[in-house]
């Protein structure tokens, strides 16, 4: 699918042709953040930035765009605009797999407001999704320790999901993917290994196995579950490792992708080494995720390799990340959402995001959202309660919003997926683990400067009355 300006809600477009007539000089400042950690985690990784970049450098409306707005009762002169639409505006942004929090600006679009709305849908599909995906393969990460990750969703996504879903997976950690384009595209290392149907194809398994390996013998790794897994799939492995040793080649691995994976890995293990194979890794599938797979390394499974599919790339059980966009600034002037839910109360100003550092280089625990033309911030406060603050006037601060696009431009180099990856994961590195625990992690505090919470409260008073 080829993505186009199109690629929006419409409301989008009816709004933009009202500024079309309106305010067409209008500058915008819009806030994407995410109100809650999805999966109960004590933090998210953000992803998609690049891609969202990429997109943005050469996004148009194409002739069939128009023709189909002209169709929806667009106006002539509106759509002369539409034909000739770019994105010029600013972006500042996160650095794509920092590690980020809820309720706190993670990128930040300045522009012409008709740019800035048009563009809303796009980003917000893309940062959503990909942030929730890499927070997943996050958590999947930290379970499974030094074990080798396999992504192999690609046919349990939501359609072409899957191709992002396995970018994302590889900046949360994860090592391959079976997803061929996604591999080939972002230069993401590529793994396969086989289906039962290869097997049932065959009148027998051995023999199955010994064409595999023979023609593919490179990283061959044999399903061993299709009849009986102990008894009949186990020892034809070992004939068939035993036989490619004979040609000088060695058999990587053998699959399990049903049963109890905790005994028969530990069965498998004992017969493999017992045969002199202690080399031929144990790779597992079936319904992983970040809990399962805790509990295998728990039960000291000996497992190499996970392969983990539907959990990661529908990011269940959330299945969404619930970001936002929300105006901030317009031309020159403040301006607030306000909700009688007061975790849905935005922040007004263009701003900037401060991440607080320890003694020892690792993060303090908080991050603080100032005014942007402020500076120097040495107390942050509790959005809401009038009791809490704390004094950070001798932290280190790490400035966290940088400019990645001006005038339509990138101005930031690109970067490739492992860049991006290792990237996140010495960020990850810097948090407490108390914040990476699945169950009641600590809640990174999300702080505003005095400047910021006293204009915000202005503002609600103002608006209030």
């Amino acid at each position: 699918m080829d993505i186009t300006a199109a690629y929006t809600d419409l409301y989008q477009i009816t709004m933009a042709q009202v500024y079309f007539v309106t305010k067409p000089n209008g500058r915008a400042v819009f806030d994407y953040y995410f109100r809650h950690n999805p999966f109960g985690s004590g933090y998210s990784i953000f992803a998609g930035l690049e891609d969202v970049l990429d997109i943005l450098d050469s996004l148009k409306f194409s002739d069939s765009d128009i023709s189909y707005l002209k169709e929806k009762g667009f106006e002539n002169e509106f759509l002369e605009y539409l034909k000739n639409f770019s994105f010029k505006g600013n972006i500042r942004s996160s650095k794509e797999g920092d590690v980020v929090f809820p309720n706190r600006p993670i990128l930040q679009v300045e522009a012409n407001i008709i740019e800035a709305q048009i563009i809303e849908t796009l980003l917000l599909n893309i940062l959503n999704f990909q942030t929730l995906i890499a927070t997943k393969a996050s958590r999947i990460r930290y379970s499974a320790k030094d074990a080798i990750l396999l992504d192999m969703g690609l046919r349990r996504a939501h359609a072409t999901g899957g191709y992002y879903a396995s970018r994302a997976a590889a900046i949360g950690g994860f090592d391959s993917t079976s997803n061929v384009k996604a591999a080939e595209d972002y230069n993401i290392p590529s793994t396969g290994t086989m289906a039962h149907a290869f097997i049932q194809s065959y009148d027998n398994e051995l023999e199955a196995f010994r064409d595999f390996a023979r023609i593919r013998p490179e990283n061959c790794v044999l399903l061993i579950d299709t009849y009986n897994t102990l008894k009949i799939g186990l020892p034809n492995a070992i004939t068939v490792a035993k036989e490619m040793e004979e040609r000088d080649d060695k058999l990587f691995g053998i699959r399990l992708d049903s049963g109890d994976l905790a005994y028969l890995s530990k069965k498998a293990r004992a017969v493999l080494d017992a045969a002199g194979l202690n080399y031929v890794k144990i790779v597992v599938s079936n319904q992983l995720d970040e809990i399962v797979i805790k509990s295998l390394k728990e039960q000291h499974a000996p497992i190499d390799v996970f392969g983990v599919g539907t959990n990661l790339v529908t990011g269940r059980p959330d299945a969404a990340l619930d970001g936002v966009y929300k105006l901030s600034e317009f031309n020159d002037a403040p301006r607030i959402k306000l909700s009688e839910n007061i975790i849905k109360v935005s922040l007004p100003f263009k701003k900037q995001v401060y991440r607080m550092l320890d003694a020892d280089g690792m993060f303090y625990g908080a991050d603080a959202v100032a005014i942007y033309s402020e500076g120097e911030v040495s107390q942050m406060e509790h959005p809401f309660d009038i009791t809490k603050q704390i004094d950070i006037s001798g932290l280190k601060k790490e400035t966290l919003l940088e400019l990645v696009m001006e005038h339509g431009k990138r101005v930031a180099p690109a970067r490739t997926v492992t860049e991006i990856s290792k990237y996140s994961q010495s960020r990850l590195d810097k948090l407490p683990v108390e914040y990476k625990r699945f169950h009641n992690p600590h809640i990174y505090k999300i702080g505003l400067s005095s400047k910021l919470k006293n204009e915000r409260n202005n503002l609600i008073n103002q608006h209030k009355s």
